[in-house]
């Protein structure tokens, strides 16, 4: 009777729990028995793990195998647990040493022939061997992905062959860290190259400064969009920890990590057609959704009233937790989504309610159905609102003002305010919580009166009324003042005033 013991890593939502895979060979008739939860194409692996190992050139004991993976509840899929299989049948029939096995983990998926093939979801592993103190080996494939994180010791092989040999006389060199420089964020628009709409710039300039929900509404063809395109190039660049999050989610979601876009925010901009579970997650196997793909970054929703109601408000708890748990029969999976939220829509069916030259025909009950889509409870989680007008002609021709910054600078700004914050209470202002606002946010006398006077008029929620004191917490961080005054209250408030869905007198 022969025991060998292989460690590899599972795929759990942005998670890689690590699995023992358990090889006992025995006598008795020749079978090939698998048990710990395997999925289908994990079964499946019997028939590659077989033509591999025979045309790797080895021998395939003609006994009766056994294959438990532990830990017993946690789901398998995929063909990640290839390798490891074959290694062990090997370890077990006393073909490599099995003590060599104990201080590796091993990822790959195989081939008939024998050859290592790539799998998704590799950074996770990559990070949690690393902090397990554990070499790696993968496949050639990822070793791209691998190179991402700093402190590892990963071997990469590209075919069962080599990866049998590297435990036996031909050890294989490390696969050296090559994490990319954090480079300058790039624009997406330069702010100058959008004339007017003051106003919407400094509410554009709030949402990047403390990480602020933004709702713009407005007539088509007033800079909506070109605005939301804007704010990616306002946001400071993200640090190796933050970028290696955004890099594992991507992974995870079988998209490529670019190395010229390390280290940039991520900017996701569905479509209003996207599905509840295309946006927050799910499917048959666990897979990320929109909100957690822009985890780190932004989530553009423009159209906002296209979406389905149902679509979004599945939003409510992404925006207030920062992430969202998926939950079906076979599995229970945790995404990480720390998103800013920017959405646009018209007032109206036809888009001109309010226009001052009178274009709207919508009667009121069409426009009240149409503003419908938006329920209260995720307007309430929406810090700043705000109007985009139409643009009078002289406004639209002319050039901006020399003294207006540029991206560049309002980055600039951004990121010292961000900094402030951080190490002032180590979150952004938007993530502030109830319990930290009274020593974070005080308040002058004035201010106090004056948020009671706005809770009242505009029949504030508690919830409104906290998002309006960040808010207003972030205006004063901008003008380096250490207490909120009526002034910043008072411009806070403002951004509660969106006239679209302001009660009738």
């Amino acid at each position: 009777m022969s025991l060998a013991i292989v460690y590899t890593r599972a795929n759990q939502g942005v998670e890689a729990p690590l699995v023992t895979v358990e090889t006992h060979l025995s006598n008795g008739l020749p079978a090939f028995n698998m048990v710990g939860l395997p999925e289908t194409t994990v079964k499946e692996s019997r028939e590659r793990v077989r033509s591999a190992i025979l045309n790797a050139g080895l021998e395939f004991p003609d006994r009766r195998i056994t294959i438990n993976m532990a830990p017993a509840d946690v789901p398998k899929s995929g063909g990640r647990y290839d390798l490891a299989i074959a290694l062990g049948v090997l370890a077990a029939s006393g073909q490599l040493c099995a003590d060599k096995l104990a201080d590796i983990e091993i990822l790959g998926e195989l081939a008939l022939a024998g050859d290592v093939r790539g799998v998704q979801g590799v950074l996770p592993a990559v990070i949690a061997a690393r902090d397990a103190d554990r070499q790696l080996m993968l496949p050639f494939a990822n070793r791209e992905d691998a190179s991402l994180v700093s402190g590892t010791h990963n071997v990469v092989v590209s075919n069962l062959r080599q990866a049998w040999a590297h435990f036996q006389e031909s050890p294989l060199p490390f696969c050296p860290s090559q994490v990319p420089g954090i480079p300058v964020n790039n624009i997406f628009n330069e702010i100058r190259a959008i004339r007017g709409q003051p106003f919407a710039k400094q509410a554009l300039l709030l949402a990047a400064a403390g990480g602020h929900h933004l709702l713009m509404v407005g007539p088509p063809g007033t800079g909506k969009t070109l605005l939301a395109n804007v704010l990616p190039g306002l946001l400071p660049s993200l640090d190796e920890s933050q970028s290696l999050a955004v890099a594992a989610v991507r992974s995870v979601a079988g998209l490529s990590v670019d190395a010229a876009s390390w280290g940039l925010p991520p900017f996701r901009a569905p479509h209003h057609g996207t599905s509840a579970v295309a946006l927050v997650g799910g499917g048959r196997h666990a897979m990320p959704g929109e909100v957690t793909l822009a985890h780190g970054g932004v989530l553009f929703l423009d159209e906002l009233t296209e979406f389905k109601r149902h679509v979004l408000e599945c939003l409510r708890e992404p925006l207030e937790a920062g992430h969202v748990y998926i939950s079906r029969a076979d599995y229970r999976v945790r995404f990480p989504a720390r998103f800013q939220l920017i959405s646009a829509m018209n007032p109206c069916p036809c888009g001109f309610a309010g226009d001052s030259r009178g274009l709207c025909r919508c009667t009121p009950d069409r426009i009240a159905r149409y503003l419908e889509k938006i329920s209260g409870p995720l307007l309430d989680r929406i810090d700043i609102h705000v109007e985009v007008p139409r643009l009078a002609s002289d406004d639209l021709r002319q050039q901006a003002p020399a003294d207006e910054p540029d991206s560049a600078a309002l980055r600039e700004q951004v990121t010292l305010c961000r900094q402030l914050q951080v190490k002032r209470q180590g979150c952004l202002n938007r993530d502030l919580s109830a319990e930290m606002l009274d020593s974070v946010c005080p308040l002058e006398k004035t201010a106090e009166k004056l948020l009671r006077q706005s809770m009242d008029k505009l029949n504030l929620s508690a919830r409104a009324t906290h998002r309006l004191i960040k808010l207003a917490r972030t205006i004063a961080d901008l003008e380096q003042s250490q207490v909120i005054t009526a002034a910043h209250i008072a411009q806070a408030a403002v951004y509660r005033q969106l006239h679209a869905f302001r009660p009738a007198d």
